[in-house]
């Protein structure tokens, strides 16, 4: 059988499709922003056919009107649903409690006040807090470094990445709009 050049061109398209399914099925599984290196390790790709995977999976979620989208930032990746979808992602994560209101205060007073000594967090908040320390701890998106007869609590880069925040390389939040985010829980 003859390789003609129409034969060639199939099999390059069938490749390309095939990588960028690869990599969109990684975004999907992942969750979290990826960087090069984890894109090329994961799926076994060279950076080029990477990139050229993440434009066709951008012009997909254009050309289809999706909720999701890429997210680039710092040269890292991930799918993610468009802003305009938050709210229905919030209700739905908050609505299945993933974290209890107590302990969404207690993140947000950690947030706010980081870095804090955890016995800070636990005289404002009441002995229950050491719960929730640890929960964050073990899903990482708290930091803790001993210090003395406590521990320092800060944000993990999960933090931002889990609640989508944009912090200008990692900068502690605004604190306008995390003090926004404070008076809503405290309103409910």
């Amino acid at each position: 059988m003859e390789l003609t050049k129409k034969t060639i061109d199939e099999i390059d398209w069938s490749k390309e499709k095939e990588n960028t399914k690869l990599v969109e099925a990684i975004f999907f599984i992942s969750g979290r922003f990826l960087s090069m290196q984890d894109l090329i390790s994961l799926s076994n790709l060279n950076s080029l056919v990477i990139k050229d995977c993440i434009e066709k999976i951008k012009e997909k979620y254009l050309k289809e009107d999706s909720a999701l989208e890429i997210v680039e930032r710092d040269n890292l990746w991930k799918v993610d649903v468009k802003p305009e979808y938050h709210g229905i992602i919030n209700k739905l994560a908050t609505g299945s409690a993933e974290f209890s209101k107590a302990e969404q205060e207690t993140l947000a007073i950690i947030a706010y006040k980081q870095p804090i000594k955890q016995s800070v967090i636990i005289k404002i908040r009441g002995n229950k807090a050491y719960d929730h320390v640890h929960k964050f701890i073990q899903i990482g998106l708290i930091k803790s470094k001993k210090e003395g007869h406590t521990n320092i609590l800060t944000l993990a880069d999960e933090f931002y990445d889990y609640f989508n925040v944009s912090t200008d390389s990692k900068n502690p939040l605004k604190k306008d709009e995390l003090q926004n985010e404070i008076n809503k829980l405290e309103e409910d």
